[in-house]
């Protein structure tokens, strides 16, 4: 400590001496130009030249660099922001040596669930996540807890949440898993501050849910691909290159947002939600889908990067969530003889996956990509690191215990279950209480 303050006053000693140096000098020059210059004009010209060469002179002797005359204020919609300046970030960098909040283990715990789903209020869980309501049998996967290996979770507490929150917008962005964790928040804070008053607006595509006595809305903005998809010639085209001026507008109005992105990017076939691509001016039928995610994700950063004022508008992504369509990713060899030749289901798994990291994951190659467009935004967005968290929790979807599915299609759960989605209440609800605490503490 002692070295550095020694080293602070040497350089400040050393500035000193600069400015006496260039005192000196122009006293120099004024003396003499009283001798050189006879007239009151000339006199006024060489003083003002002096005077210009002396405050030149001084700046170069304080600074390493030169100061701007005038600094142009942030122009921001989001001013209120101001009265709650920015915490200190527990989720950049990822592997944060203090606190890794996506680093860890799922623990039992009886006080589970958050919430249950009738105090979410009428409709707002859809039918494809609420588990319980369509005939799910088992509740113990609702008894997890995740627990990161050197800190703690602040536990939900919507009161707190709305109170930091009060006349603000928080915005989810992005595709249906977006929409998962949009209504688990609701559900959380319709639990935890049961007294509001509130008013929920569906719309596609945005839906606001507005906690009237807060002045805080909560919505979800559904883009799936993050860029544009219009009709072009007849068909449909995912533009990589572009974000509509009314998605923009609409995101531009939030204090918070959070994307996502991922699934769609790798469907194939019926479930394909384009029929080209188009970049830079040109037309494709197809290409690699890896390569599409990186442009598209491109066009979202710039638009993050001209649009986004940081320190006012807090910016989030999730990380992609892992399906579980193959038990031989989490079955051992020894079982898995026993599966359904040809299935595809998670049906029937009650437990999380043991073990605090997962085997595999079709999506690491997408999330590779993500991560790598994040992290060289560097402090503009902070990455929400879920998938090996949600890979472990193989229990956690709604498989055929889902509004969606009529009953002759629940029969045959290796061919109809949602092994995508998830079940509310359930996982979402740890991703927002770690974005509860990225955001708040």
């Amino acid at each position: 400590m002692e070295s550095s303050k020694t080293l602070r006053i040497s350089k400040f000693h050393a500035k000193d001496k600069h400015i006496i140096t260039t005192t000196s000098l122009l006293y120099s020059f004024l003396s003499l130009s009283f001798l050189l210059f006879s007239s009151s004009a000339s006199l006024m010209a060489a003083v003002q030249c002096l005077t210009f060469l002396f405050l030149f002179l001084l700046q170069n002797a304080t600074s390493a660099s030169p100061l701007p005359l005038f600094r142009r204020p942030i122009q921001s919609n989001h001013s209120n922001f101001v009265k709650h300046p920015r915490r200190s970030q527990v989720v950049f960098p990822v592997n944060h040596s203090s606190c890794d909040l996506f680093a860890g283990e799922w623990v039992r715990d009886e006080t589970y669930p958050l919430y249950r789903s009738k105090e979410c209020g009428r409709g707002i869980i859809d039918p494809g996540f609420d588990c319980q309501t369509y005939g799910r049998p088992d509740s113990d996967y609702l008894k997890f807890r995740w627990k990161p290996f050197n800190c703690n979770v602040p536990r939900f507490n919507g009161v707190k949440f709305l109170q930091e929150m009060r006349d603000k917008t928080i915005m989810f962005v992005g595709d249906s898993l977006g929409r998962n964790q949009w209504e688990s928040l609701i559900c959380m804070i319709s639990s935890s501050a049961p007294s509001i008053n509130t008013h929920i607006i569906h719309e596609d595509p945005l839906s606001t849910f507005k906690i009237l006595d807060y002045n805080v809305k909560v919505s979800f903005y559904r883009a799936p691909y993050l860029v544009d998809i219009e009709k072009i010639n007849g068909k449909t085209t995912l533009k990589l290159d572009e974000i509509t001026v009314d998605a923009s507008n609409a995101w531009r109005t939030a204090d918070v947002l959070l994307f996502n992105t991922g699934h769609w990017w790798s469907h194939t076939g019926s479930l394909r939600g384009w029929e080209q691509m188009e970049t830079g001016g040109r037309y494709y039928g197809d290409m690699d889908r890896l390569v599409a995610l990186r442009k598209g994700l491109g066009t979202w950063s710039r638009w993050v990067l001209r649009y986004i004022n940081s320190p006012l508008t807090r910016v989030f992504f999730l990380s992609v969530s892992p399906t579980h369509y193959n038990p031989n990713e989490w079955t051992s060899r020894s079982k898995t003889s026993t599966i359904t030749q040809g299935g595809k289901s998670c049906y029937g798994q009650t437990t999380p996956f043991s073990g605090t990291t997962y085997p595999t994951s079709s999506y690491v190659n997408q999330k590779k990509v993500i991560d790598d467009v994040v992290k060289e935004m560097k402090s503009h967005v902070s990455l929400m690191d879920i998938t090996m968290l949600s890979a472990l929790r193989v229990d956690g979807h709604p498989s055929i215990y889902s509004g969606d599915l009529n009953p002759s299609l629940k029969r045959n759960p290796d061919r109809s279950s949602d092994c995508s989605h998830w079940c509310l209440p359930g996982l979402p609800d740890t991703w927002n209480q770690l974005f509860y605490a990225a955001l708040l503490y």
